[in-house]
This record gives structure tokens, C-alpha cells and sequence, in this order.
């Protein structure tokens, strides 16, 4: 790839500006940089859950959009807390060594919970308030309440991950928001929510795709189940 500068290739100056921050601003570094972080990048992110990881060929993929489905209560959202303290933990210990960024529609992300089930998986590694407290300030929660809210957290998170190291992405759940919002009975209802969860999915899928990283998206007990 050539060294030319990013705004002679067509990159809109408020990108190239955000690039420029982290010392990116040929087409050649960006190129290297990609290419580092996905050569380095491991295929999964084991769930240390052993039946689960044989199922899915080693754990959830990296560069891919997982979705998990289930009906409520049946632990969608542990699973979740479990995988962003999996995501923190250093490479030898089969995590990601990165931050993670866990959207919230529900309110349903407790810190405690994190901690609790951090101190229960993995009470060898966690054996001291430093490590609980490192491994809990690279976990950036963010309350989004609505789609638009929704919508511009995920369009909004290549600086964030390139700036804080994040390798995993997930969202807990898109289903919540959509139900408050399209009635599928009104008419262009069904029309709007669908062109929100096409836009919603390929930028979840662009990002994953782009950086490498695994991204979960909580669902209910399917994907049309809304």
C-alpha cells in the first residue's frame, strides 16, 4: 500500500483528523496497523465453557457478529458479564488482554455481578482488589436507552477502539429498544424497524470485521421473536 496522504484518497477530514491523534496519517500506517492487529488477533475468544467451545470450534469468533439467543432468564446476560471479564484477562490465560465496550439497553449490567462472577471463575487470578479494579475500569459501560441512542454509540466506536485497545463489543440487547419503539401493527412501522436493525447489524458487522474483534449482540429467544 502506498504512503499517500489519508485525505488524498477521499477520507473526510473529521476522520482523517481523528486518525491523525493516534499517528495515522499515510495510507501505509493505517494499512500496517490493521495488518498488525490482525495478525496478532487469535481466531476465538474461548467461553471456558467446555461443551459450548466444542460447539462453536473453539469459542466465540473473532471478526464475526455472534448473537445470542434465549428465552428470559436463562442467563443471557451472565453470559455476557462472564465474556467481558474473559476479554480483559491476559493472553495466557486464553483472554483478549484489551477493554471492552458493553452498551446496555436494559440496565441489566450490574458492576457487583461483574466482580462476583470474576471472583467465582477465577479466583487465582483474581486475588487482589488491584486486579479486580484494572480488570473493572477497562469494562466501559454505556446506558443507551433508545435506537437513535443505539444507532450512534456503535457509529461511533472506531476512535474508541483504536484509542483504548477494545477487543470485544457487545450489546445487551437491541431487542429491548426496537419493542419500545415499532409497533409492527402500525403501518411503516415494520418498513422503519427493519431498515434500523439492517443499518444497526452492518455496522456492528463492519467493525467486527475491521478490527478483528469478536462482538456479541443479545437477542431474545430468536431473532424474530420481537
Amino acid at each position: 500500500m502506498g504512503s499517500k496522504k489519508l485525505r488524498r484518497v477521499g477520507l473526510s477530514q473529521e476522520l482523517c483528523d481523528r486518525l491523525n491523534r493516534h499517528q495515522i496519517v499515510t495510507c501505509q500506517a493505517y494499512g500496517m496497523k490493521m495488518q498488525t492487529s490482525s495478525s496478532l488477533s487469535p481466531a476465538f475468544l474461548a467461553t471456558t465453557l467446555s461443551a459450548l467451545d466444542e460447539a462453536l470450534h473453539g469459542g466465540v469468533a473473532c471478526g464475526s457478529l455472534t448473537e445470542i439467543t434465549g428465552p428470559p432468564g436463562c442467563g443471557k446476560t451472565q453470559f455476557c458479564i462472564m465474556m467481558s471479564i474473559l476479554a480483559t484477562l491476559p493472553t495466557n490465560l486464553g483472554g483478549l488482554e484489551g477493554a471492552v465496550v458493553y452498551i446496555d439497553t436494559e440496565s441489566a449490567f450490574s458492576a457487583e455481578r461483574l466482580v462476583e462472577v470474576a471472583e467465582s471463575r477465577f479466583p487465582r487470578y483474581f486475588n487482589t482488589e488491584e486486579k479486580l479494579l484494572l480488570t473493572s475500569s477497562k469494562v466501559h459501560l454505556y446506558r443507551e436507552l433508545s435506537c437513535d441512542e443505539v444507532l450512534q454509540r456503535i457509529e461511533s466506536l472506531e476512535e474508541e477502539i483504536i484509542s483504548k485497545g477494545v477487543k470485544l463489543v457487545i450489546i445487551d440487547s437491541v431487542a429491548s429498544v426496537v419493542r419500545k419503539e415499532f409497533d409492527t401493527q402500525l403501518q411503516g412501522n415494520m418498513r422503519e424497524r427493519n431498515k434500523f436493525l439492517a443499518r444497526e447489524a452492518a455496522s456492528l458487522k463492519y467493525l467486527a470485521e475491521e478490527f478483528s474483534i469478536p462482538i456479541l449482540k443479545k437477542m431474545k429467544r430468536q431473532a424474530t421473536d420481537w
